[in-house]
């Protein structure tokens, strides 16, 4: 990937969370002309890119736009920070919203989607 991406955010939706075997997913995604190139043989179920020969995630390649898994970077921390997460209305009881990011209930894309409450300020 070259240059900045377009938006970063976390998803807590039930397909991220079987996906990554984890609670969320962080997630970045570029403009399809950033992205360089992908070698080997991929395929695609339901969006998500997998590598065909291992089951291992790679960026999912949609017409114009590439995601990328934050933790699939090679440079590891990276300085991305997400500025939304989706599907709050999944989040774990006990893991706090991000307090610099957009809340969704669900997907951004739908109206009236964003959540009622603000995440709380940063403590000072």
């Amino acid at each position: 990937m070259t240059g900045d991406p377009l938006r970063v955010g976390i998803c807590h939706c039930s397909d991220c969370r079987k996906a990554s075997g984890s609670i969320f997913s962080a997630f970045a995604v570029w403009p399809r002309g950033a992205f360089e190139k992908m070698t080997g043989f991929t395929s695609t179920y339901a969006g998500r890119s997998f590598c065909s020969t291992c089951g291992g995630r790679v960026p999912s390649i949609r017409d114009d736009e590439v995601e990328v898994m934050i933790g699939a970077l090679d440079e590891v921390p990276s300085d991305l920070t997400p500025e939304y997460e989706l599907w709050t209305v999944r989040r774990e009881s006990w893991l706090s919203p991000l307090p610099s990011a957009t809340q969704f209930e669900k997907d951004a894309e739908a109206p009236g989607n964003e959540a009622e409450v603000e995440p709380p300020e940063p403590a000072s």
